[in-house]
């Protein structure tokens, strides 16, 4: 197997990092990178060549920063992933959960989370840029009343204890991932395309472009709105649908919503995430 090399947000054994190792395999070379920014420029200047961004998670919905870098950066979508997300409550050995005070975390972990502290509301919550880098913050300061929460791997690593385990609101918690690169790299079979476009500002405009993949049995997946900048109250939409560029069908779908919409962009077509 090809040992890729991959960028990801966060530091070692993030989520990102873990949903890239499932995509690609164990042997893959993971560059941690502070921010999502910094995750689309190094895949520009390739150096990594690949880049991994969640878009999506089942509990906390869509992650809007990176609908919008999409957009922005002249890279494409080559494969996605899915990693089901186990939120663990992480601090030093001997640590009990009566002595903390205080937990460390990502926003989108922290929410997920919810129902935790709607129980345990005298905890203060502190946000951090990253779920295995808040692990690596209580350890490198050897904080005895704060705990943080993240993966099991990051607990591991950082040779801490899990005081509690999973406890996100639900189980069913998991995160769409989306592998991101400027070159067009096989993956597998391509079952699914990515596109984002503006409508025109008229009435049904939404409705028509729609349609024009309901004419040609297209199985819609997704939608995303999100504001067209510089338009107030006008929107952008970001589109999964079931199918290749390489298929007719697909093909004639957007040759006719370029002729309803302002403007499109083809982000990706890849393999579907099993």
């Amino acid at each position: 197997m090809k040992n890729y090399e991959i960028a990801f947000q966060g530091e070692h054994y993030a989520f990102s990092e873990i949903a890239a190792k499932k995509f690609l395999g164990e042997n893959a070379r993971c560059h941690p990178q502070e921010t999502f920014e910094q995750v689309f420029q190094s895949v520009k200047r390739n150096k990594p060549p690949l880049g991994i961004i969640p878009i999506e998670n089942t509990l906390s919905g869509s992650i809007h920063q990176n609908y919008d870098l999409l957009l922005e950066n002249s890279v494409r979508i080559v494969g996605e992933v899915n990693l089901r997300i186990e939120l663990h409550l992480i601090a030093k050995p001997g640590v009990k959960f009566s002595q903390i005070k205080t937990v460390y975390s990502h926003p989108a972990a922290l929410g997920q989370c919810r129902n935790f502290w709607a129980q345990h509301y005298d905890v203060e919550i502190i946000p951090t840029y990253d779920t295995a880098g808040s692990v690596k913050i209580i350890a490198e300061k050897g904080l005895s009343n704060a705990a943080a929460i993240a993966s099991r791997q990051a607990a591991n690593d950082y040779n801490m204890d899990i005081v509690l385990s999973e406890i996100e609101d639900y189980p069913e918690n998991y995160t769409r991932f989306l592998i991101i690169s400027t070159e067009a790299i096989n993956f597998g079979v391509a079952n699914k395309t990515s596109i984002v476009f503006a409508t025109k500002h008229i009435p049904g405009a939404l409705f028509k472009s729609l349609s024009v993949f309901f004419l040609r049995d297209l199985n819609l997946l997704k939608i995303e709105s999100r504001p067209l900048r510089g338009k107030p109250w006008q929107y952008i939409f970001y589109l999964d649908f079931e199918g290749a560029m390489e298929q007719e069908s697909c093909q004639n779908a957007l040759m006719h919503l370029g002729e309803i919409a302002e403007f499109i962009k083809v982000l990706g077509s890849y393999p579907s995430a099993k």
